[in-house]
This record gives structure tokens, C-alpha cells and sequence, in this order.
């Protein structure tokens, strides 16, 4: 069962991504616990969408969302309860990434390190390849 699993490119545990590598994206304990708190309040079945699309100040903006369906090529995160799903297309944008939540004195958001990102804007919601 484990060379199976591992053919998969999947992994059990606190932290379990379907449909690609482990050390593509990740998703920190924060972002994992403000994830879970978000969705509590949700109807069930409720996950968080990361997604790219062309916009915001340096041609590519994060968005996230909230979704209720997944389809068959989605990346989907799992950790400490907290559910993340991610279009093949975006995949591509955010390999090697970390989200992240952060609440600091300019306020509460999640953050992507992305080391794609050859330049971003300042509230960290846009950048440039």
C-alpha cells in the first residue's frame, strides 16, 4: 500500500496535498487555523479556492474564495481541518509556494511567499512573474 500511495505522489499525515508534489505548495499552521475558523461558519462542505488571474498592480493577483465544489483537477490541501483547493492553471503560478495568514498593526491577511514572484506590490496581493 505505501509504494501505491507513494506512486500517487500522496501522503497521509497533517499536511496532504492530491494531485501533485508535497514540496510544491504548503500551507502553514496559521494559515491552516484561520482557514478552519473561516470555515466553521460556512455551510458544510465549504473549502478555500486559491487562485492566479491576470490584474492588481504588477499583472497577477492572488484571489481566494470560498467554494463548495470541487472538480476532478483540482489541487486539493488539507491540514488540521482545514480544506484548500487549487486549479491546475494557478498550480502552475503558485509551485513552491507557502500560504500563510498574518496578523500584524497593518492588519490580518493571507500571504503567499511565492518564489516565482520576481516583483509585488506592497500589500502583497499582486505580483509579477
Amino acid at each position: 500500500m505505501t509504494k501505491a500511495l507513494r506512486a500517487l505522489n500522496y501522503r497521509s499525515g497533517p499536511l496532504a496535498i492530491i494531485g501533485t508534489r508535497m514540496d510544491d505548495i504548503t500551507l502553514t499552521e496559521r494559515a491552516a487555523r484561520r482557514i478552519g475558523e473561516i470555515l466553521r461558519r460556512e455551510p458544510p462542505g465549504t473549502m478555500l479556492r486559491v487562485s492566479v488571474e491576470g490584474g492588481g498592480c504588477s499583472g497577477f493577483q492572488y484571489k481566494f474564495d470560498m467554494d463548495r465544489a470541487q472538480t476532478a483537477d483540482d489541487v486539493v490541501i488539507q491540514r488540521d481541518g482545514a480544506t484548500v483547493l487549487i486549479d491546475q492553471i494557478s498550480v502552475g503560478y503558485l509551485a513552491g509556494s507557502e500560504i500563510d495568514f498574518v496578523d500584524d498593526l497593518i492588519g490580518a491577511s493571507f500571504r503567499i511567499n511565492n518564489p516565482q514572484a520576481t516583483a509585488s506590490c506592497g500589500c502583497g496581493t499582486s505580483f509579477s512573474l
